[in-house]
């Protein structure tokens, strides 16, 4: 194929884009992805995405940005608003787009105080969660950082039996309780579909 398309990830992301691509057999489309560690400064994402579209400019027919808002208040719609071609996943976060807008929105309003899970966050959970808020120095932070929390949601991926065990044992240890809906890639599927076409 002659189209080329680019899609800049959130590694957060990557093993689902791969998998994909390769189901799919998407030869011309290309993965780069950025730190998943960035979603623990989201102010950061946009001035990344900003330096990598710089440097991919004109290269590519089709540019997918591989993250919702993600908590940049906007700014990386601001960011891609003049790029012609360019568009990034629909949705506030990753939660609801791997859920899907409607039961994301169903679970909050039921339960606003859910805190998300994903295939990546079960897998990473002690680096991303333990280790970044610093709870494996100072457990005593848990009660303050989830007191408004009730129950952990993860939308798994894939079917596995071990990630859905360890995703159990997180909600344990954020002393939640734990609801499992299995979403598969969600809607990020057709918004790769556009990049891919």
């Amino acid at each position: 194929m002659d189209k080329r398309c680019l899609i800049i990830a959130c590694g957060a992301l990557a093993r689902e884009i791969r998998q994909l691509i390769e189901i799919n057999q998407w030869r011309h489309v290309r993965l780069e992805c950025l730190p998943a560690s960035l979603h623990n400064t989201p102010a950061k994402i946009p001035q990344r995405l900003a330096a990598k579209l710089n440097t991919v400019r004109g290269r590519y027919d089709r540019i997918l940005i591989a993250y919702a808002d993600c908590g940049t208040a906007g700014e990386i719609d601001t960011l891609i608003a003049g790029e012609p071609n360019v568009t990034r996943l629909d949705g506030p976060h990753c939660f609801a787009v791997l859920a899907g807008q409607q039961r994301h929105d169903a679970i909050m309003a039921e339960t606003p105080g859910s805190y998300w899970l994903t295939d990546f966050l079960v897998r990473h959970f002690k680096t991303m969660v333990i280790q970044s808020l610093g709870l494996d120095k100072h457990p005593e932070l848990k009660p303050l950082y989830f007191a408004n929390y009730e129950q952990a949601v993860y939308i798994s991926q894939t079917d596995d039996k071990t990630l859905l065990s360890a995703a159990r044992e997180a909600a344990d240890f954020l002393g939640l309780k734990f609801k499992h809906i299995h979403s598969g890639y969600g809607q990020m599927t057709d918004t790769i579909k556009w990049c891919a076409a």
